[in-house]
């Protein structure tokens, strides 16, 4: 899809903090982040919304998701984790996304009021995309 920043990012023309990628998606840090570690999961095919996404191809996208479910929170070493779809309403992007965010008691998300917490620079970006990385390499090498 010509003007999807997401397909834009799979393709490789814009430039993103990957953290995870297979055949199936491809998973990077939010720009807006809830929390740092915020991850975004697409699949690499353009789809808008998950009743759009071939049944074919759900198992292995949800996978991806449980696998970060895991590995963000130990990367960030956060208390557990917050997994959402939005399916057209407040979807920012018309493309299918998994938000995966790592969460602690007392982080200030309420319900679906949710507070954005950014990185401090490009650097911080860089390392907490890095520490994703490498406990993902762990989390999908012990299966």
């Amino acid at each position: 899809m010509p003007d999807c920043v997401f397909c834009s990012i799979v393709s490789g023309e814009s430039p993103a903090h990957i953290v995870f990628e297979d055949d199936i998606s491809i998973g990077f840090l939010d720009t807006r982040p809830l929390f740092p570690g915020h991850v975004l999961l697409v699949p690499r095919i353009h789809v808008p919304t998950l009743p759009d996404l071939p049944s074919d191809q759900v198992a292995n996208l949800f996978a991806n998701v449980q696998m970060l479910s895991k590995a963000v929170p130990l990367a960030l070493e956060a208390e557990g984790s917050f997994v959402a779809i939005n399916n057209k309403v407040s979807q920012s992007v018309p493309h299918l996304h998994v938000h995966v965010a790592p969460r602690n008691r007392k982080d200030g998300l309420r319900g679906f009021f949710w507070p954005r917490n950014g990185y401090e620079s490009e650097e911080h970006a860089i390392a907490v995309r890095d520490r994703l990385i490498e406990v993902i390499n762990h989390v999908t090498a012990q299966g």
